[in-house]
């Protein structure tokens, strides 16, 4: 009863919000599609010409590889970093959530214009390796994949630490002395009560970063190389170089498309959680 009494007050909560953003982004998404199909010359021109072109299935490949590969490095450092803070006195921890936050005082494009200069042949990373080894060192960290997982890990860690955070802040600590008290180690703790129940937060935040990291766009495109390009910088080459709204709309709609199958099956474990 009182699950169902939270439900409907979810529900009442967010539904303005819901209704207004269906409102703002309805008549878009509806024309994108309506472009993806030809427009008035309704054919699945664009669809058939994009499964059978070799630089669509390249791009689409490279994204999932990079969206998975920079959720995957955001939810272990972004797990470490929770597991740290909710281990911190209620004064560090706020101290510490603020340098979490960081990141987000500055936009992504310039954090990238950054990166440059401290990832680049000639930058700060560079120089102190140069200058640890006293022989010339330029490793190549940018303009290639290394460069992009790190511009993207960057961005999206703090959308896995405070979903993660708050579920281990709502685990009772007398869990923990009891498994103490019942003579399990360090590990077997984390493993058996810290990890499981803690699965909604990672499940949160895994969802947040994998729906951004598949529709990245200046991260890619000024990080990495041309073999890094990614579905949304697709995009933007069929609308600014060939000038092919469909097949640009095509790409779009299939990107949609990935994040919902993306979001559902993890959508559904959320729900199974107790």
């Amino acid at each position: 009863m009182n699950r169902a009494a939270e439900l409907r007050g979810a529900v009442a909560f967010v539904t303005p919000a819901t209704l207004i953003t269906l409102s703002i982004l309805a008549a878009p998404l509806l024309y994108i599609f309506y472009t993806s199909f030809g427009g008035p010359d309704f054919s699945f021109r664009a669809y058939s010409d994009l499964l059978g072109s070799a630089l669509f299935r390249r791009t689409l490949s490279t994204t999932l590889i990079i969206a998975l590969s920079a959720s995957a490095l955001s939810l272990v450092l972004g797990y470490v970093i929770a597991l740290h803070l909710a281990r911190q006195t209620p004064r560090r921890r706020s101290l510490y959530m603020v340098l979490v936050l960081l990141p987000f005082w500055t936009s992504v494009l310039v954090k990238c214009y950054a990166f440059t200069v401290i990832l680049g042949r000639s930058g700060m990373v560079n120089e102190f390796l140069t200058w640890v080894s006293g022989s010339q060192v330029q490793l190549a960290l940018i303009l290639n994949r290394i460069g992009v997982l790190i511009g993207m890990t960057n961005y999206l860690t703090p959308f896995v630490v405070f979903p993660v955070l708050a579920s281990l802040m709502a685990i009772d600590d007398s869990v923990y002395r009891a498994a103490s008290v019942m003579g399990a180690k360090p590990v077997r703790i984390f493993r058996t009560v810290t990890l499981p129940l803690s699965l909604p937060g990672i499940i949160a935040g895994l969802s947040s970063v994998l729906v951004m990291a598949l529709g990245f766009f200046i991260v890619p495109a000024l990080l990495g190389g041309p073999r890094d390009a990614m579905l949304s910088n697709l995009v933007d080459f069929y609308t600014r170089e060939t000038l092919d709204w469909s097949m640009a709309a095509a790409v779009g709609v299939l990107l949609l498309g990935m994040v919902v199958l993306a979001i559902a099956p993890l959508s559904v474990l959320r729900r199974k959680q107790p």
